[in-house]
């Protein structure tokens, strides 16, 4: 394994002005997803909602990077399948290129499908173990009547060099490969219909680390030469940081910090966005005197998304709560000190003397000693 396939690049700046500039390719307003629970016996009825998503708001621009962060359960993965539309919402709406698709039936998403692809998750079940790769990849051609110039098959066997696999690996079955080849053919599926716009649903935290950076940089390398936008859902925030030019932390259903990469990371001002940063792994992460930042630990366990906290939802767990958190819900603004198009939903956000801190979060501590060895 080359050095080069182990280090992310250094971040790119944003194509997509921090403000809101540019042409928007997605938007979405006040998106709202509920599961009913079921209860009772031997009648069994809606007795509560799972709050998954609760009333957010985002916008993704043309060719752009947007990262969306948060901790397991705050849905992540549920707006990801949402923009998709493979969920149907409960409330809000769903812009793509200036048309609603929020409640589009099938034929109208028809088309709109073959333009907002997904990368999932886990690369071994989202790959159908009996069909072979040639077939996983033209599925998506197959299925949009699609007939590139030449067949399918060579369009297919240029994907897989794309992604960095050999061309003759075309009648190979998933069990041959292993979890980054695996998802580098998940990377070619959502290629194969010529997107302009990829869902990647942490596609790289079910990966070794020395192939998370592989399986990066690849996804950076597509978007600088096709100009794909990419709303990218991950844990880690240091990919996030060297992928994303614009970040989103959820919190229980919200959205409750949007800003553009460097802001997010070097003035966070969201008391639970702190506590993120400050949560990364052995990050050399330092105060400005150089010494080592404390971890922020949090009180209590997440509330219950079927009964979540009133007024600001992070309250339960903040340090800073105080009894105008529990009777209104804050705003998603710009408040005092933030640069433009960083908003931020919090009564009483932290000052922004947190300059450069996010400038050291790094890889995790294994793929740095493996950059430091020159392995």
């Amino acid at each position: 394994m080359k050095k080069e396939d182990l280090v992310l690049p250094a971040p790119r700046e944003s194509a997509a002005p921090a403000g809101g500039a540019g042409e928007p390719l997605l938007v979405v307003e006040g998106l709202t997803k509920h599961f009913p629970v079921k209860g009772g016996f031997p009648i069994r009825r809606t007795v509560g909602q799972v709050q998954a998503v609760d009333g957010i708001d985002l916008t993704v621009h043309v060719g752009e990077s947007f990262g969306l962060v948060g901790e397991s359960g705050c849905g992540k993965s549920t707006t990801g399948r949402l923009i998709t539309r493979l969920l149907e919402p409960t409330a809000g709406t769903i812009t793509y290129q200036g048309k609603d698709i929020t409640h589009a039936g099938r034929k109208e998403l028809a088309p709109v499908r073959s333009e907002i692809q997904m990368i999932f998750q886990d690369p071994y079940s989202s790959l159908n173990p009996r069909q072979t790769v040639g077939k996983i990849i033209s599925g998506p051609m197959e299925i949009n009547g699609i007939d590139p110039a030449g067949g399918r098959e060579k369009r297919v066997r240029e994907l897989l060099e794309i992604v960095g696999l050999n061309p003759e690996h075309y009648n190979r079955f998933p069990h041959e490969f292993s979890g980054g080849q695996r998802q580098r053919i998940g990377v070619a599926r959502a290629l194969a219909l010529e997107p302009k716009l990829i869902v990647a649903d942490e596609p790289v935290s079910a990966l070794d680390v020395s192939i998370q950076a592989q399986v990066v940089n690849l996804l950076q390398q597509v978007q600088r030469d096709l100009g794909i936008a990419f709303v990218f859902i991950a844990h880690d925030l240091a990919v996030v940081r060297h992928f994303s030019q614009r970040v989103a932390v959820m919190y229980l259903g919200k959205i409750i910090e949007v800003g553009d990469r460097a802001s997010i990371y070097s003035r966070p001002r969201h008391p639970y966005t702190h506590a993120l940063l400050s949560a990364v792994p052995e990050a050399r992460v330092t105060d400005g005197d150089g010494a080592r930042r404390e971890r922020i630990r949090l009180a209590g366990d997440v509330p219950s998304p079927i009964s979540p906290p009133s007024g600001c939802r992070f309250r339960t767990r903040c340090w800073k709560a105080q009894d105008k958190c529990a009777a209104e819900e804050p705003p998603l603004v710009r408040i005092t000190g933030n640069h433009e198009g960083h908003l931020t939903a919090c009564h009483f956000p932290e000052e922004p003397t947190t300059e450069g801190r996010g400038e050291d979060i790094v890889l995790d501590p294994a793929l740095a000693a493996l950059e430091e060895a020159g392995e």
